[in-house]
């Protein structure tokens, strides 16, 4: 007896949101490596989005103290202002070079910094710095659902601790998605499929990023730069094929 579709969807979004809970990064790549293989891409991407928002939700609120908004406002506001830029994008540049391109540059950046020590923090370019960050994630964003990969890597090459780093690049992955996934709602992007899947994968996708966020709790600071670099290669790969 075959399986329905669902159970393969359910099980791997609440993989998904494990490696969320525990990096708070690389969800929606992750996710999208199943997905794509059992729904068409006008379904899988805002199933993607809205799900992913449940997941960071969860660790924004476990990060809250630690949150600070000057920090997150230039990429919150850059972020935002180059999701549109991204959407029209989408229309003149071809979507799957671009992400093989991005997803490349993950695993040489990953491979890279796993082959050596940490270096000093990057200190220049202040705000005005972090927000053409956040903007280059809002238009990769737009383009293909990939706001995370710049913000993630930048606030690493900052040196702030790792709570610190969460407090910034989760809510800012939370805002993206959720804009996009408002968008989606507003064209009637989203259809009864969606929905449907939608129901199925709630309650797993919070178990996961809970349980995530548990092993997160466990480990220290060096294992979590593994883990993050680790993840951005496996999500760069994903992104190849």
């Amino acid at each position: 007896m075959d399986l329905p579709s669902e159970v393969f969807i359910v099980g791997w979004l609440f993989v998904a949101a494990i490696a969320s809970g525990l990096s708070g990064f690389a969800y929606a790549m992750i996710a999208a490596v199943v997905l794509l293989h059992f729904r068409d891409p006008v379904d899988a991407t805002p199933l993607i989005q809205a799900t992913s928002v449940i997941a960071q939700s969860m660790s924004i609120f476990a990060f809250r103290g630690h949150m600070r908004w000057d920090r997150l406002l230039p990429f919150l506001i850059c972020g935002l202002v180059g999701v549109p830029i991204g959407v029209f994008l989408l229309a003149i540049v071809p979507a799957d070079p671009l992400r093989k391109t991005i997803g490349a540059f993950m695993i040489v950046y990953g491979i890279w910094s796993l082959a050596r020590k940490p270096g000093p923090p990057v200190t220049f370019g202040g705000r005005a710095a972090d927000g053409i960050v956040g903007l280059s994630g809002g238009v990769m964003g737009g383009i293909g659902g990939l706001a995370g990969v710049t913000i993630t890597i930048w606030t690493a090459m900052r040196g702030w601790p790792r709570d610190e780093q969460r407090a910034v690049y989760q809510p800012y992955i939370y805002m993206m998605q959720a804009s996009s996934v408002t968008v989606l709602l507003a064209t009637g992007g989203i259809g009864p499929r969606v929905v449907s899947d939608f129901m199925w994968a709630a309650i797993p996708v919070a178990a996961g990023a809970w349980l995530g966020l548990k092993l997160y709790g466990a480990i220290d600071d060096a294992t979590f730069r593994r883990t993050l670099l680790i993840l951005l290669i496996v999500s760069g790969i994903g992104l190849l094929f």
